[in-house]
């Protein structure tokens, strides 16, 4: 196995830039992006997406209920139960792997989110060091774990 470089993980600080720019025309502040050294506190919604094929891993992104309620809001919608928060945080989690998938080639195999309620810490399966970007969208932390390595 051989880790993702550089220019690959930078896609992943982008994509999560232009998520936030194209659906609400604010890009968030990234607060920082490191090899994390243990478990990631995570927030109260998380989505996964696990890929297979060219790459091994997932992508697991965890925001807190407020972040996706105002997304939600922004976008018109106003049934903020949780089937829809879990439902925002798997689009946000599909979206990035999508533009993961663009970068890395077609043969990389996305799975269709998984969406977990309760805010429980998160763990890598694939690397000892995944990587981890956090950041603020309109006063909202988040955080972005990259568990993924090349075949």
């Amino acid at each position: 196995m051989e880790a993702l470089n550089a220019n690959e993980l930078k896609l992943f600080v982008e994509s999560v830039r232009q998520y936030f720019r194209v659906l609400t025309r604010q890009e968030p502040q990234i607060t920082s992006a490191f090899l994390a050294t243990g478990e990631l506190p995570g927030f109260d919604y998380s989505g996964i997406v696990t890929f297979s094929g060219a790459c091994n891993g997932q992508v697991i992104v965890s925001t807190p209920g407020a972040l996706l309620k105002e997304l939600l809001l922004l976008q018109g919608e106003t049934d903020l139960s949780q089937p829809n928060l879990l439902d925002a945080v798997g689009e946000i989690a599909n979206t990035l792997g999508g533009n993961a998938r663009k970068a890395l080639g077609p043969s990389l195999q996305i799975s269709v989110p998984v969406k977990r309620h309760g805010s429980s810490g998160i763990q890598a399966r694939v690397r000892k060091h995944p990587y981890a970007i956090t950041l603020k969208w309109n006063h909202q932390p988040a955080v972005v774990c990259i568990d993924m390595e090349r075949v």
